[in-house]
């Protein structure tokens, strides 16, 4: 009778590792098989928050014809980076363990910019501040001024500043708008990720915990939301449906933004309706049979295509309006890419998608309303519980690229066959 039992659980468990074989033969294929088109052309700046780390391992550097043509990594964690006219690079980044901790005891982290000579490469110079600590704490976005300055985006004090030869000369405090907790630098209160110069005086700012962007004027405060609070309760958070947590918007000229809505896990261009409010025109799920996992950047290039970050999928892709896929580059599969930029960094102003359109059969994209209804062909679907699961689990552990779904299924059952039989075993 024992015997017997245990012959059950050992068939029981070859089927389950037969069924792992069967899962991972496939997907395997299927994760080699897509995207074999290089990143050419243009040299692409690229900033790594880390590898097998969201805290350390972080690098600066530049991709050329379809290769890492240098890399700059003293620091511990990079974020947005805008290529210069000089030649030079401008980079967000956070160093852990300093001991120039102002009010903080020692050791404490240190965020802000550096300049980078990719000849070396070389930090050429550096502004940093001390904060009490290195995560939800970061300088995120940073960009140059026409007038020499440089624009920051202070999440730990939830704030948009300007630095001129070293010393802050202005400043907007999110607490103007939002009702600050007790203690905003000890909880990711906003998580301000992002401000870019749209115009003379006019900032475009990424609230990502609000779920929304504002527009910016020097002198007048908020003079427009995108996403607007939808109840009007006390807690001020926009439609997540619209935006959830998001990264790097572009202004695509008044009315137009283009979103990477990262924890919806898309790119989404949104319009400003009639009415005022704003609506996705266009949206991008996925690339050459990937869906995108965690996108953090996307840039509308002067020649219509658009180039998107994809975080947990470790790679930059370039597609077009239909979504077709049109080159790609992969890092190592830990590694998490923040920005990718191309010369001049990201413009402002761009061409606009959202005329009505079926998506193209490998790609993703969407185009609401119009005459017709688009027919999205999707990347490989979510699964209800698994997408969720493997989602979660990506984000603790950097898990290789090719894993899915299926991989997550097969190990849940061949760990419950494995239990059984065990237990089968210690009671026979």
């Amino acid at each position: 009778m024992h015997r017997s039992r245990s012959h059950a659980a050992a068939l029981a468990l070859a089927l389950v590792l037969l069924f792992v074989g069967a899962a991972l033969g496939p997907a395997l294929a299927a994760g080699q098989s897509n995207e074999s088109q290089p990143l050419a052309g243009d040299p692409v700046a690229v900033g790594v928050q880390g590898v097998g780390s969201y805290s350390t391992g972080g690098y600066v550097g530049r991709v050329a014809d379809g290769d890492m043509a240098w890399r700059e990594s003293s620091a511990d964690t990079y974020f947005d980076v805008t290529p210069r006219s000089d030649g030079t690079v401008l980079v967000a980044v956070t160093q852990n363990d300093a001991e120039d901790c102002g009010s903080y005891d020692p050791p404490c982290a240190r965020t802000g910019y550096r300049v980078v000579d990719p000849d070396g490469p070389r930090v050429v110079s550096e502004w940093t501040f001390p904060v009490r600590s290195h995560t939800n704490s970061e300088v995120h976005d940073v960009e140059q001024l026409p007038g020499g300055g440089v624009l920051v985006a202070d999440m730990d004090r939830e704030r948009v500043l300007v630095v001129e030869n070293g010393s802050v000369t202005w400043s907007w405090n999110a607490s103007a708008r939002y009702d600050p907790p007790a203690e905003p630098t000890r909880t990711d209160w906003l998580h301000i990720n992002d401000v870019d110069r749209i115009a003379e005086g006019r900032y475009l700012v990424s609230v990502r915990n609000a779920n929304q962007i504002l527009v910016l004027r020097r002198g007048e405060g908020v003079v427009e939301v995108i996403n607007r609070d939808p109840d009007g309760g006390e807690r001020i958070r926009g439609d997540p449906d619209v935006l959830n947590h998001q990264h790097n918007p572009q202004w695509l000229g008044d009315g137009a933004v283009l979103v990477a809505d990262s924890e919806n896990h898309r790119v989404v261009e949104l319009h400003r309706t009639e009415s005022g409010s704003w609506e996705p025109a266009w949206t991008l799920a996925g690339a050459g049979g990937t869906a995108l996992d965690w996108p953090r950047d996307a840039d509308r290039l002067a020649d219509g295509t658009t180039l998107v970050t994809d975080t947990r999928n470790a790679r930059v892709v370039v597609v077009d309006e239909e979504g077709r896929l049109l080159a790609r580059h992969r890092f190592d599969y830990r590694t998490l890419p923040y920005e990718a930029d191309v010369a001049g960094g990201e413009p402002v102003g761009g061409p606009r998608y959202g005329v009505p359109s079926n998506a193209t059969p490998g790609g993703s994209a969407t185009t609401p309303g119009g005459s017709g209804a688009a027919t999205p062909v999707q990347g490989p679907r979510p699964v209800p519980v698994l997408t969720p699961a493997l989602r979660l689990l990506s984000a603790a552990v950097r898990l290789p690229r090719w894993v899915g779904e299926g991989h997550l299924l097969a190990a849940t059952l061949a760990l419950v066959a494995g239990g059984a039989a065990l237990v089968v075993r210690v009671r026979g």
